[in-house]
């Protein structure tokens, strides 16, 4: 029962968050600088043929009405059609026109997104396993020995971490370890192999933030007066720690996972995808940007916050299953 009104209660409050967003895409979308009709049509096509293909798409009509209409189609499972993509996989704008543009021949959303989400997914997958294989142990040793060297050392490198950009990271990595070394392939994909530059690049830029964490989150854990109770009737220092101050220091960790670390690893997928020129979600988005491909750019937006809202949800739910004193 405490389940059930849980998810319910988190579950309603996370649709109307995902629905403000959705909103405030959608509009900004439309009062921003540029015409995507130009971009279906191309530049030489004539005004008035732009204008009538506007009106046949619905762009023209108010923005509530838009968002209305885009509402319903979501609720059915239709997030649109792509603007500038064909269904063939090719582009339908820049120069087709208006006597050629087909706008029933063009690409289904959720089936690019669908094409393109296992891609994201291993590399996610990667980043949050090589992120956590380094950060485990140095905010391990840190939190257990505050103050001293290994605290020092956690610091410094998460320091040096948090302070190289991605972007930059992500040329040297590949001029150094693909270019000029040739240990590991960096542009496109061409199989899993593909993915371990980028996912390095995405461990680095997660890492600091989760060095930090647990260290704190350790040495706090190792204050609290339950540590020196447990070893006054006898429990090892190590069965303390295995059992117990790692267990609650969990919680935090948790936390900064479900907040932080999954907002920094989406928006550092649109990133190191372009750079790598990797085919997954966020390369779509790029992509859509610079074509001002609305349906797209509002289906991955709409979707990458609904899945920081379930991942919210779960990483408090877990947290309240190890602590059942906290309460969301």
């Amino acid at each position: 029962m405490f389940a059930l009104d849980f998810f319910i209660r988190r579950i309603a409050q996370g649709l109307v968050l995902v629905v403000l967003v959705a909103m405030l895409i959608f509009t900004l979308l439309r009062v921003v600088p540029g015409d995507p009709v130009r971009m279906m049509l191309g530049p030489m096509v004539s005004a008035s043929v732009a204008e009538q293909t506007a009106k046949d798409m619905g762009l023209r009509d108010p923005i509530p009405v838009q968002f209305g209409r885009y509402a319903a189609q979501i609720l059915t499972g239709d997030f649109g059609s792509s603007f500038v993509r064909s269904a063939q996989g090719g582009s339908t704008g820049g120069s087709r026109g208006g006597s050629t543009f087909d706008a029933a021949n063009r690409a289904s959303v959720l089936g690019l997104i669908t094409t393109s989400l296992p891609y994201s997914l291993l590399l996610a997958g990667l980043a949050f396993v090589f992120a956590l294989v380094s950060a485990l142990p140095i905010g391990i040793a840190a939190g257990l020995r505050s103050g001293r060297w290994p605290d020092r050392l956690a610091l410094h490198v998460a320091s040096v971490l948090v302070s190289l950009p991605n972007v930059w990271l992500s040329l040297v990595l590949i001029f150094l370890v693909s270019a000029k070394a040739g240990w590991l392939p960096a542009i496109g994909y061409q199989g899993p192999s593909y993915a371990i530059l980028p996912a390095i690049v995405l461990a680095i830029e997660l890492a600091p933030t989760l060095i930090r964490s647990i260290s704190v989150s350790v040495s706090g854990s190792l204050i609290e007066p339950y540590v020196s109770q447990g070893e006054i009737r006898g429990l090892s220092r190590g069965r303390m720690i295995v059992a117990h101050v790692l267990r609650n220091s969990s919680i935090p960790v948790l936390n900064v996972l479900g907040i932080q670390a999954i907002g920094v690893l989406l928006g550092g997928l649109f990133v190191v995808e372009y750079v790598f020129n990797y085919p997954g979600v966020g390369l779509l988005m790029i992509n859509a940007v610079f074509q001002r491909d609305f349906p797209v750019i509002q289906a991955i937006a709409i979707l990458a916050c609904a899945t920081l809202v379930m991942v919210n949800i779960l990483v408090d739910f877990a947290a309240m299953a190890i602590d059942r004193r906290l309460q969301y």
